[in-house]
């Protein structure tokens, strides 16, 4: 059974950093492409970011782009959301996903 676990999330002042963790089970994050997707009361789905199996491609939502930074350990079999510069427009419920497994979301909530 496919596992995706988020953690990291929690409360941020504007221009602060978090690093959200995405732990896997179930499955070689190794073999998958992965992503990070956001949900913000009011507002619709957004994908945030994701990364190709091969780590050879990088996509950021041009929201977060310069701020936000997706990798991977393999060894770790996790893969994480570097959030720097956050915003209070950044507040929201952060999922990781590969083709066919959402993880239960982490809750992000920038304000001073």
């Amino acid at each position: 059974q496919v596992q995706l676990v988020e953690s990291g999330g929690g409360l941020v002042q504007p221009g602060g950093s978090l690093r959200l963790s995405c732990a896997a089970s179930g499955l070689t994050l190794a073999h998958y492409a992965i992503g990070w997707i956001r949900q913000a009361p009011g507002k619709e789905r957004e994908e945030v970011s994701c990364l190709t199996s091969s780590d050879s491609d990088r996509y950021y939502a041009d929201s977060v782009k310069g701020r936000f930074t997706i990798s991977r350990d393999n060894a770790k079999n996790t893969v994480y959301l570097q959030m720097s510069s956050l915003k209070p427009e950044d507040t929201a419920v952060y999922y990781c996903t590969t083709p066919g497994s959402w993880g239960q979301g982490t809750q992000v909530t920038v304000s001073s």
